[in-house]
């Protein structure tokens, strides 16, 4: 069969790669890719994941037959819808069911109607009433701006300076949705990945850790994730199966009786708490970076995974009994503003366990930075502390001006 994936970043490549190793798999297509994508798809640079139509339109072309969409823009956008309508089977849910995402406040609404455990909060528009509730509350606590910010509209306020900061920064002029603000919740987080079919639901069998602040310790502003790794042992099956049955199910669930079919990937950022597991947010695709260490160590065929989860059938994922952890490494300034265009040079050797975030090739493994996020380096061993030990032995062959990017160097400390 022939099979297309909507998107450009490191998430798309493991997408890639794990579509490449089914044995369904006939010819495989990305838009817009990247160019390290192009040692297994054809890739179509010149067309945007936002183009609807033109998606559409080389999906009829090229007889697609599942298509896979990686990022949350095309979600939000209705793609899904519009390549249900053209025939196509399509992973990744439809406009309405991307709300889970796309409007934080929506998915609290559902949160708080059907009894699933997260933080207190409230919904404003008017920097006024935002303030007073600050004020009322105290610090710490946690601003969300109500809308997609791909893993960067989050602050998590330790004084109420900063969280006055944050308010008037995501109300600013111009802006047409509303903050959450919301209780802080302390613990430890944790990512769990969910395939969706309305009421149907198929758990991976094992959790991430994801690194979302910028600097070791987990110090510095909240990022789309600078780290990722898997299996996260010290969190046992227990966590996860309460996770499951008093979150997830019961979301899936309460999507259905609201009228709404989810069909995709519904990612549950947990956290550990004394009074249990609570969602901290929802997110209507695999996360990155946690999805190229979790599909990396996925050996079921990626296709009977899809098709069995179409079909509502059970399954058994089959996992690697592997560590992986992935370092990432990002353009200096980031989160924030940051220079494009830095040179970065990749060993030969080191290729094929590095996802391409934001880097344009050049030639002879040279490539230049095109985004925030660049790469992530990788390693695997059958420890978690073997797979640390080899991705940071791999990052440092890295090579590229010693202010061009940074990366932290405590990724998977709380696991080892």
């Amino acid at each position: 069969m022939n099979v297309l994936v909507i998107g450009s970043g490191g998430r798309e490549h493991a997408l890639v790669k794990i579509l490449n190793r089914s044995r369904h798999t006939e010819n495989l297509y990305a838009v817009p890719g990247n160019s390290s994508m192009t040692k297994y798809a054809e890739v179509y640079g010149d067309m945007k994941e936002t183009d609807t139509e033109g998606i559409v339109r080389l999906a009829q072309e090229k007889n697609i037959t599942w298509a896979v969409i990686g990022p949350e823009a095309p979600l939000n956008n209705g793609l899904a819808d519009s390549l249900e309508d053209a025939g196509v089977k399509v992973f990744g849910p439809r406009k309405l069911e991307a709300q889970l995402e796309s409007s934080k406040a929506f998915a609290k609404k559902i949160m708080i109607k059907y009894g699933i455990p997260t933080a207190a909060y409230q919904s404003f528009t008017n920097l006024a009433d935002a303030a007073a509730y600050i004020k009322q509350q105290g610090a710490p606590i946690v601003i969300k701006k109500d809308g997609l910010a791909a893993g960067k509209g989050v602050a998590v306020a330790m004084t109420e300076h900063e969280a006055l900061e944050a308010v008037k920064e995501m109300l600013a002029e111009g802006e047409n949705h509303p903050v959450v603000i919301e209780e802080f919740l302390e613990g430890e987080e944790f990512s769990l990945m969910v395939l969706v079919n309305g009421n149907y639901i198929l758990p991976f069998d094992i959790v991430a850790q994801d690194h979302k602040r910028a600097y070791d310790g987990d110090t510095g502003p909240n990022t789309g994730g600078m780290g990722a790794y898997a299996p996260v042992t010290h969190i046992g099956q227990a966590v996860i199966d309460e996770a499951v049955h008093q979150i997830v199910k019961p979301m899936a669930e309460a999507m259905t009786k609201e009228g709404l079919d989810y069909f995709g990937v519904m990612y549950l950022g947990a956290i550990i708490t004394e009074d249990g597991v609570k969602v901290i947010e929802f997110n209507a695709r695999f996360g990155d970076p946690e999805a190229q260490v979790l599909l990396s160590l996925l050996d079921s065929d990626f296709i009977d995974v899809l098709e069995a989860v179409k079909n509502k059938e059970p399954f058994d994922l089959q996992f690697s009994s592997d560590s992986m952890l992935g370092v990432i490494l990002a353009s200096k300034g980031y989160p924030k503003e940051y220079k494009k265009g830095e040179k970065v040079s990749i060993p030969a050797e080191l290729e094929d366990i590095v996802f391409n975030s934001g880097l344009k090739y050049l030639e002879d493994g040279n490539y230049e930075t095109s985004g925030g996020r660049v790469l992530l380096v990788t390693g695997r061993g059958k420890s978690l502390d073997e797979a640390k030990t080899e991705a940071y032995n791999n990052t440092a062959q890295i090579k590229f001006d010693n202010e061009a990017l940074f990366y932290r160097n405590d990724i998977g400390e709380r696991g080892v």
